[in-house]
């Protein structure tokens, strides 16, 4: 959504009130209802322009985060590169966090078919599918919470289908010492240019390795940009090509690869997310206090501020509050994110920088 057509919506205008100081984060998204700032999001992003030059800059971008399933790519990308035959949608599911609808679970049960074994090999815990429609069709049959049905069985089942054909050990597939875990690291620490120095548990289970906000950014401007026929290439076309399997109906992921042709983008829990356009800029950032609600909004404002064109996902890029059912507000971009903005489009068009700067690189 252009500047001119962001106007027209009727936004209340929020205080000029300071922000509060949070040392070290910036001010990336606020909640306004009634003319009030209800909520403020903090946190650290950093953008990279086509030539991955770091235009902007704000928060910590290079502390340690857990990138959690925003690494999904990149886990997918080892258990392809271990030698797993995956490909299309099957590829697709492996890094997605899909939301558990009877086509996610025919994909899943095919990969572990493949590698000769069934839904009792998957490690990651039983839960219920987050399509709502799927979940309530469960409760009317009576079928149970399950493993297949969680938002991570697809990269279970290709991380077993990968050990399958590697002749190892799948019982202890999530151990951190087990051989695909250590290829996963690998994978991850030259994917963001950042040596993994620690190694967590990730919801699901699986190993979870530390990175950084530029890291992310790192990693996905390179998987957009990697040749078609190499790996990483491979993963990127697959998410973009079936952006069902990476998210579901409706799911913020699968609606920015639908609506901006060419981007990639893949979220996580707290607050994470990596987005590429196809010319190769991209956003990444982490959200402190965790809530992923404004990430993606802020993802494709910095990536229509870098060029790309985003006018077909203002399904993303408006978010109303709701008073009784009525808009009465929206979540819109934090004073740290729209000053750094202005001092990119400002410098880019060579106009003279005001002293609110602060988050140019």
């Amino acid at each position: 959504m252009n500047s001119q057509s962001r106007k027209n919506h009727l936004v209340p205008d929020f205080p000029a009130a300071s922000s509060p100081t949070v040392p070290g984060l910036a001010e990336l998204a606020v909640v306004v209802r009634s003319g009030l700032v209800e909520s403020r999001h903090f946190g650290s992003l950093v953008a990279l322009d086509a030539a991955g030059t770091p235009v902007i800059e704000l928060g910590e971008t290079d502390a340690v985060i857990l990138p959690r399933s925003t690494v999904k790519p990149l886990q997918a990308l080892a258990c392809l590169t271990a030698g797993a035959p995956l490909a299309g949608p099957e590829l697709a599911i492996a890094a997605g966090s899909h939301t558990g609808e009877d086509e996610h679970v025919r994909v899943v049960r095919s990969i572990l078919s493949r590698a000769g074994l069934d839904e009792s090999a998957l490690g990651c815990p039983a839960d219920r599918p987050e399509d709502e429609a799927t979940f309530e069709a469960m409760l009317r049959s009576g079928e149970a919470r399950s493993p297949i049905r969680m938002n991570c069985s697809g990269k279970h089942a290709a991380m077993l289908l990968a050990c399958a054909v590697n002749g190892w050990s799948t019982a202890d597939y999530l151990g951190p010492a087990h051989p695909l875990q250590q290829h996963i690291l690998n994978v991850c620490a030259e994917a963001t240019g950042v040596p993994v120095t620690i190694t967590a548990i990730d919801g699901c289970g699986a190993p979870l390795f530390g990175t950084t906000v530029r890291g992310v950014a790192t990693a996905f401007r390179g998987l957009v940009l990697a040749p078609a026929d190499e790996p990483a290439g491979l993963v990127a076309a697959a998410m973009r090509a079936h952006p069902f399997y990476v998210g579901g109906s409706g799911h913020a992921n699968s609606l920015l690869m639908e609506t901006v042709p060419g981007a990639l983008s893949k979220g996580g829990a707290e607050g994470v997310i990596g987005v590429a356009g196809p010319d190769g800029s991209a956003v990444s950032m982490k959200i402190i206090d965790g809530s992923p609600r404004a990430t993606t909004l802020i993802a494709l404002r910095v990536l229509e501020a870098l060029g790309t064109d985003v006018s077909g996902a203002d399904s993303l890029t408006v978010l109303p509050v709701l008073g009784g059912g009525v808009r009465v507000g929206e979540i819109v971009a934090g004073r740290d994110l729209e000053e750094a903005l202005s001092a990119f489009s400002a410098a880019s068009f060579g106009v003279a920088a005001s002293d609110t700067n602060g988050g140019i690189a």
